[in-house]
């Protein structure tokens, strides 16, 4: 019989897997938010606006964990008069996305170390898994 741990799918290798799963929805939304950076529409509904995604925490006995349960639209586009712009409206004005750059790579870098923390957090559970097996001969 497995222990409850394990059994229950919140062991560290699942734990880690997970939190790697949902660092990699956040990395995603962060290249399609400098992918768009700039970019430039011709009304406020069809603008671009950053992306970000929603976590939610999952509890089973005494450990949690965490699982990416949607990604949102956020921002407001900036509205700028360019009246020679091939999509400026009857107004003469384009719409920019609203995506900071300097912020998306700041969470870029974030996101890339909680991933490589999490990587680590796998070495280091496989190593002890390892020698807790060596123990055996």
């Amino acid at each position: 019989m497995m222990p409850s741990s394990v059994s229950s799918g919140f062991d560290t290798f699942s734990i880690a897997r997970r939190a790697m799963a949902a660092q990699l929805v956040r990395l995603n939304t962060i290249a399609s938010n400098l992918a768009n950076a700039g970019a430039v529409a011709g009304s406020a509904d069809t603008a671009y606006r950053a992306l970000r995604p929603v976590f939610a925490t999952r509890y089973a006995g005494g450990t949690a964990t965490v699982d990416a349960t949607s990604v949102e639209r956020t921002g407001t586009p900036e509205k700028r008069s360019e009246p020679n712009h091939p999509l400026a409206d009857a107004e003469g004005n384009v719409w920019t996305a609203a995506v900071d750059p300097n912020q998306e790579l700041v969470e870029m870098v974030e996101t890339q170390r909680q991933y490589a923390n999490n990587v680590e957090v796998l070495s280091t559970a496989k190593a002890l898994a390892l020698d807790t097996l060596r123990l055996g001969r």
